[in-house]
């Protein structure tokens, strides 16, 4: 097997009613949990990462002082230890082999600017398993899902966005993320297609 899932920031604070809600957000972690119970052995690894900010800190600009723009500064979400960075209750994390916390003090969008408790990167994961294609899920379409599955390509890896276990924050933003996907090389396929 040479190919990983990642799962793409399925955390309270992105799902309905969190600090970021993401309609449809409840459903794509049920989805998941679905995917994983019937092809979790299919994937050499799976990944699963959380926003992991710092408490009282704007985390490099990341967290509004005032207002939020909503394309550089947020509201306070997805800090750390809060129920608001957990997981989804709908998602079913049994089968994950690697968890990876990002934006610990920093802006972060994509998985690949995570690391591992134990200090891994997810390219030095990727390596080391002989990854060589990689399936994208999670929230949102068009920021972190987004972001991921770019660095996944820029790593040389063969992408497939699944695209019914996604959700974004507007259907516009999340279209036009899709389509930069397939251009820039990424398949765009359903979970219950492959």
């Amino acid at each position: 097997m040479t190919r990983a899932l990642f799962i793409v920031d399925v955390q309270n604070d992105f799902t309905e009613g969190g600090a970021l809600g993401v309609s449809g957000g409840d459903a794509v972690a049920a989805a998941i949990t679905r995917h994983l119970r019937a092809h979790a052995d299919d994937y050499a690894l799976i990944v699963a990462s959380r926003d992991w900010h710092h408490a009282d800190h704007d985390n490099g600009g990341h967290f509004a002082d005032g207002e939020p723009d909503f394309v550089d500064t947020w509201p306070v979400h997805c800090v750390a230890d809060t129920p608001g960075a957990e997981y989804d209750p709908e998602l079913d994390t049994q089968a994950i082999t690697h968890h990876v916390k990002k934006g610990q003090g920093i802006p972060a969008y994509s998985l690949f600017e995570g690391t591992t408790d134990a200090g891994e990167s997810v390219a030095e994961l990727l390596t080391a398993h002989g990854v060589v294609d990689v399936d994208v899920v999670g929230l949102a379409t068009d920021y972190c899902v987004r972001a991921s599955a770019l660095d996944a390509l820029a790593h040389g890896r063969r992408v497939r966005v699944l695209t019914d276990l996604v959700a974004g924050v507007a259907p516009a933003t999340s279209e036009a993320a899709l389509a930069e996907l397939a251009h820039a090389g990424a398949e765009l396929a359903t979970a219950e297609a492959r």
